[in-house]
């Protein structure tokens, strides 16, 4: 048997290593190649001579510098974005899938239809694989079970599993396949979007509430610490849930996505104007349904973003623009002023699809929402401060750092025109000089690609000049954070 990397037509266009003689038994064989060549359509090649049968398990290609199977490139760029939290594994694809299909060796694993969107699931990333991807990250994993198809045991079943000692049988399971220790996973998404006609085991919401109640039963039976996040969907669907379900969760998710609207000021705001619908109908819910205020069942907005567009980067793999930039930053100012209510914000998703990092085969970079993510996360404070008088068009927020040694103050200017903002403290006066990052492109649709131009830059100056007003340029996010003055 040989395998060939091939990167051209010619006979020396190709690197060959021979596999010694297969045996009886399944087996795994590491190879190595070194292209000599560049191309865009290179080839793997599986060939066998001689008499008999050969039987062809997993193939799989990666780079040589890969990390544990994930792109060390892509990776970099995820420890940038220094997410608290990823969920997985979505969305509509988790109600047709078997947490079971993704445990034991991966190169055993059987390939599926994917059971909610096109092509197939290989089955190279489950548990193990996004519960080492979380760590190797260093973030929080919020894991969804499937109450679509599967059933309460099922779920309970996957509990044991993560969170179980080596004292359960699935415990035992797990140790098995290489993880002693208890993963010890704290979030739990009760479903995805069971309101909706388009999933599977879509079925009506009397009834639905019955089931998340048994799944929660049987999850908790298995550990009675984990936090179960319900599936909510602002409505009857919400007030329902709430009212019967209340006993059976600790936080309840809300969905949505925006879409692209005329005029540059109203396309930005589209997503804030969400946050704060949403979390305007749960202040509701909590002054009607008996009993709900006492409990603070907080919302887990755990996907949000713009979706439209042509898909460039493979299914679902729209381009973001600047505007689309703008309008993420102004719903990261809506989630700080509701931040009361909102527990959990997931922007949906991570990598390509409707994601923050677009990749091609050999580049990697952030779309322009993911450079508003990734500002934010890393710079802009935790504790919120009250900011009053008129503003608009400008969005402002502002915050403490979580030691009060300085505050944040974010400005997004969603307008073509240069603005000046006057500015005045009570209680604090600011050193003379701030550091600011700006966030900003020479167009509402300007974009960044991998690879390719990347006209939407995030730029840190260490001092500017900070008096009684600050200029804006246009189109921008601003990010200030003040000193005291000593």
């Amino acid at each position: 048997m040989a395998v060939s990397l091939v990167w051209g037509e010619g006979i020396d266009d190709r690197q060959t290593v021979v596999v010694p003689e297969p045996g009886p038994e399944y087996s795994t064989t590491p190879l190595h190649f070194t292209a000599g060549g560049d191309t865009d359509t290179g080839r793997l090649e599986i060939t066998a001579t001689g008499r008999g049968e050969l039987s062809i398990g997993t193939a799989s290609l990666m780079p040589a510098d890969n990390v544990e199977g994930f792109r060390a490139d892509t990776l970099e760029l995820l420890r940038e974005l220094d997410s608290p939290v990823y969920r997985w594994p979505g969305g509509n694809f988790v109600s047709g899938y078997d947490w079971r299909d993704g445990i034991g060796d991966p190169d055993r694993r059987p390939p599926r239809t994917n059971p909610a969107w096109q092509g197939i699931e290989h089955n190279d990333v489950g548990l193990h694989e996004f519960l080492r991807f979380c760590e190797l990250l260093d973030t929080e994993p919020y894991v969804t079970v499937n109450t679509g198809l599967d059933s309460a045991r099922s779920a309970a079943d996957e509990v044991e599993y993560c969170n179980g000692s080596t004292d359960t049988p699935l415990g035992v399971l797990r140790a098995r396949n290489g993880h002693p220790e208890p993963f010890g996973v704290t979030w739990w998404a009760i479903g995805n979007e069971m309101y909706g006609d388009w999933q599977l085991g879509h079925m009506p919401l009397e009834e639905y509430v019955q089931k998340h109640n048994r799944v929660v039963e049987a999850m908790r039976e298995r550990d009675d610490s984990i936090i179960a996040v319900a599936v909510g969907a602002v409505g009857r669907w919400s007030e329902v849930t709430l009212a019967e379900c209340a006993d059976h969760m600790d936080c309840i998710s809300e969905h949505f996505y925006v879409q692209e609207r005329p005029g540059l000021l109203g396309h930005t705001a589209w997503a804030a104007e969400r946050v704060r619908e949403i979390a305007e109908a749960h202040r509701r819910y909590r002054a009607e349904i008996p009993g709900l205020a006492e409990r603070d069942i907080r919302v887990a907005l755990d996907e949000w973003n713009y979706w439209y567009g042509p898909y460039v980067y493979g299914e679902l793999g729209v381009r973001y623009f600047l505007k689309d930039a703008l309008g993420i930053a102004r719903g990261l100012h809506e989630f700080t002023r509701q931040s009361d209510l909102y527990i959990m914000a997931n922007y949906a998703q991570t990598v390509n699809v409707i994601g923050a990092i677009k990749t091609t085969p050999t580049e990697v970079a952030f779309a322009t929402t993911g450079l508003v993510l990734k500002l934010y996360r890393n710079h802009y404070g935790s504790i919120p401060v009250e900011i009053s008088g008129e503003m608009r068009p400008l969005d402002v927020v502002a915050a403490w750092t979580d030691d009060r040694s300085a505050l944040t103050v974010a400005v997004v200017n969603p307008t073509r025109e240069r603005m000046l903002l006057p500015v005045a403290f009570e209680g604090f006066e600011p050193a003379g000089r701030a550091r600011h990052w700006l966030i900003t492109g020479p167009d509402p649709q300007a974009y960044n690609e991998p690879g390719g131009e990347m006209p939407v830059r995030l730029s840190e100056t260490a001092r500017v000049s900070f008096t009684s007003s600050l200029r804006l340029a246009p189109m921008s996010v601003n990010l200030y954070r003040l000193e005291p003055r000593r």
